[in-house]
């Protein structure tokens, strides 16, 4: 298995490169070098987007989004106006879950004495990558081969879209110290259930702890929007994080507020445990408890200690928006070049020039798959490597060892 994934690996790279670089060449050189990337703030607790996007009538709007659409659709290729859009991709979005933070949790995780400390490390973790939803707004689809790629101190972190139906997205970080690797491969599968819309993200992110030799892999929880009876937009269901090598497991569970007409309800509330799998009777070590965008305790069951495992203000408080270090290093395939005119434009609140901005995008994938299509090509992702099981579950592999430097970066506080 090894070395058939090596022959793959080495054969992608004779082949898949050149055809990918050249049809970011064909289809944008002229655009790339006039081209500026608009970068806007990250979702986090307090301002930012959140604070910008509130046009009025906005759930009459939503509704009427989905006046056609049958309970039990994919939504995966809906068409969304750019008056419901964010001014960023969902590879940013992505991406922002680990390159922007205000405290440094992921590398928490691999300064942890014992495997138990750096399990609950990782649950921490996964916790500071739920960001709050804004009801009402999604990001861009990413177009196939579109990358983005952003450094934040000593951490790297290159995504690319490697699938665009379904739309799969690929995320490779390292960092300078050699101590952590991420790898995740998501596929959202947005559906449409009448009065809601949930969201599962399919795939697993895995944490790699390379001087300890762990591997964790992590859930995502679903995404919850509801229309009717009160509009509202939530983190749901259950996140398994696991690690074989310690045979140490945890479960949290994110739960659906239970308000009634929007009153009332416990919002935002996640609980769980964390316990050893492989002793067969799965005794819990600690308890978990709070809300993802307050604090959440741990409790040692042995001791009855409690702690703070994490605290959401000085986690995604008041991120700061990442700023373009080497303008002459951005790529012509990087989400924040590729959706700029567009980004401006919604910005600027300018909806007829946000309309055809975004209509131009989607126009040159659909061309640049048209003509691939004729000539009897297969698209190749440029970074990653993709195989899809029997069952479709997607599997993507880094082709280098580690990510370089980006030419985005978060400055320091």
């Amino acid at each position: 298995m090894q070395q058939a994934r090596a022959y793959y690996m080495r054969r992608r790279r004779a082949i898949g490169r050149s055809l990918v670089e050249s049809e970011v060449d064909t289809s944008s050189t002229a655009a790339a070098t006039t081209a500026t990337a608009v970068l806007t703030a990250p979702l986090s607790l307090e301002g930012g987007l959140a604070a910008e996007l509130k046009p009025a009538n906005l759930v009459q709007r939503v509704l009427s989004l989905f006046r056609n659409v049958r309970p039990g659709a994919d939504l995966s290729h809906f068409q969304l106006p750019a008056t419901f859009n964010l001014p960023k991709s969902q590879l940013q979005l992505y991406g922002e879950g680990v390159y922007c933070a205000g405290e440094d949790y992921l590398s928490r995780c691999a300064r942890g004495k014992d495997s138990l400390e750096r399990l609950t490390g990782v649950v921490a973790w996964s916790i500071s990558t739920t960001r709050p939803p804004i009801f009402g707004f999604a990001p861009y689809n990413p177009v196939l081969g579109e990358t983005h790629h952003v450094s934040s101190g000593s951490i790297h972190v290159l995504l690319e879209q490697v699938s665009h139906r379904p739309p799969v997205s690929a995320l490779h970080a390292t960092d300078d110290g050699g101590n952590i690797e991420l790898v995740w491969c998501q596929n959202p599968v947005p559906k449409f259930h009448g009065t809601s819309i949930e969201a599962t993200v399919n795939g697993k992110r895995q944490v790699k702890l390379l001087k300890f030799n762990e591997t964790y892999e992590v859930d995502c929880p679903n995404l919850l929007i509801r229309l009717l009876p009160a509009p509202s937009v939530e983190w749901s269901g259950t996140v398994r994080i696991t690690c074989k090598e310690s045979g140490l497991e945890a479960e949290l569970s994110y739960h659906r507020s239970r308000s009634f007409l929007g009153i009332g309800g416990d919002a935002r509330c996640v609980n769980g445990k964390v316990f050893r799998s492989s002793s067969g009777s799965q005794e819990t070590a600690c308890e978990i408890d709070g809300h993802w965008d307050r604090t959440v305790s741990l409790k040692d069951v042995r001791s009855g200690e409690v702690s703070v495992l994490y605290d959401a203000k000085r986690a995604i408080g008041n991120l700061i928006t990442p700023e373009v270090k080497d303008q002459e290093d951005l790529s012509s395939s990087e989400s924040a070049v590729v959706w700029s005119e567009v980004s401006e434009a919604i910005l600027a609140k300018d909806w007829e020039k946000a309309s055809e901005a975004k209509r131009q995008v989607e126009g040159r994938a659909r061309k640049l798959d048209k003509e691939r299509n004729e000539r009897g090509e297969v698209w190749m992702p440029k970074h990653f490597s993709l195989s899809q099981d029997k069952n479709g579950k997607w599997e993507c592999w880094p082709l280098e060892k580690s990510v370089r430097p980006a030419p985005i970066i978060v400055p320091s506080s």
